[in-house]
């Protein structure tokens, strides 16, 4: 599992003071784009140096609290890969409460067209690393 700490803004809420949906979509992406700097793959780099990518196919999100302005989540990431995707599970907490939790579904895909390819061992085995935390 990864775990990161987002900081909900003042720029992430709505007028009401609570983080607004796209911008928690915005601290998932960035998660992801994290983890996958971490495990030494970067989504920015996988493109020119595999000519495959992971585009985002699916995502589900269930919201359980609202986050407001200061609130400090704790995101955990959990990759499930298969073959040729892996789905990146989220949990969000801020403090003990459940924020909300959810998933992206994301295949191996070629660059500029072609369908999906297997991912390469090397990055399986990170993400199994991970899931296995």
């Amino acid at each position: 599992m990864y775990e990161r700490t987002w900081t909900v803004r003042f720029s992430d809420t709505d007028p009401h003071g609570i983080a607004h949906y796209p911008r928690i979509v915005d601290a998932l992406h960035e998660t992801s784009d994290m983890f996958m700097q971490e495990i030494g793959f970067p989504f920015w780099e996988l493109t020119g140096d595999y000519d495959f990518g992971f585009p985002l196919v699916d995502m589900q999100f269930e919201f359980k609290a609202p986050l407001h302005a200061g609130d400090d989540v704790r995101i955990t990431l959990t990759p499930d890969p298969s073959t040729r995707a892996v789905r990146f599970e989220y949990e969000a907490y801020n403090g003990d409460t459940l924020a909300f939790s959810g998933y992206e579904q994301r295949v191996c895909a070629k660059t500029g067209g072609g369908g999906a390819v297997e991912i390469p061992d090397e990055i399986r085995e990170k993400f199994v690393e991970y899931a296995e935390e």
